[in-house]
């Protein structure tokens, strides 16, 4: 079967398990990455969008949908910890992970200029796996890109089948995008 016809089928074949009816990745977008046909997080939103949500992050009118997340207590935001002495929460532990999508320092930004973010819970993805996505620069050691993440957070919630689709959207993915 072709990589196309592959790619196509795997975006319509998802096996729903009650851990991924609760669970939902917020990708709190950066405008500047929706029009980026680097970005990652469309793939990993096209591929699983029962589980992973884009949301354009504004500034000063954040979304309510996020909002109303962390107000219900069960959200973790995906965030380098500011030292290792800082405690991390399992990803597991939560129903919803909210993720920065975009580039490392627009991520810092986004986090800085949102005050809603400062209170809630950080996880950590502690992985030896190394980047595959190698367009961006200035990605610092044991940085991930976006669809690196959510397959990430899935193994984390035992969603197996879905982090092992996205891998290999990536795979052809980030192949088509690095010859371009």
């Amino acid at each position: 079967m072709n990589s196309k016809r592959q790619s196509a089928l795997a975006r319509h074949i998802l096996v729903k398990t009650k851990d991924e009816a609760e669970m939902k990745i917020f990708l709190l977008t950066h405008e500047r990455e929706l029009l980026r046909a680097s970005n990652t997080g469309a793939l990993a939103a096209s591929l699983a969008p029962e589980i992973v949500e884009r949301v354009v992050w504004q500034r000063n009118t954040p979304s309510e949908a996020v909002l109303e997340a962390i107000r219900c207590e069960k959200t973790v935001l995906l965030y380098p910890l500011e030292s290792e002495a800082t405690e991390a929460a399992p990803i597991a532990a939560f129903d919803n992970v909210i993720l920065l999508d975009a580039t490392w320092q627009g991520a810092r930004k986004m986090f800085n200029k949102s005050p809603y973010l400062k209170d809630v819970p950080k996880a950590h993805i502690k992985t030896q796996t190394v980047s595959q996505y190698q367009l961006r620069r200035n990605q610092p050691d044991g940085g991930l890109c976006t669809a690196e993440c959510v397959i990430e957070i899935l193994r984390a919630r035992n969603q197996i089948d879905i982090a092992q689709r996205l891998e290999a959207e990536f795979a052809i993915f980030n192949s088509k995008i690095i010859r371009n």
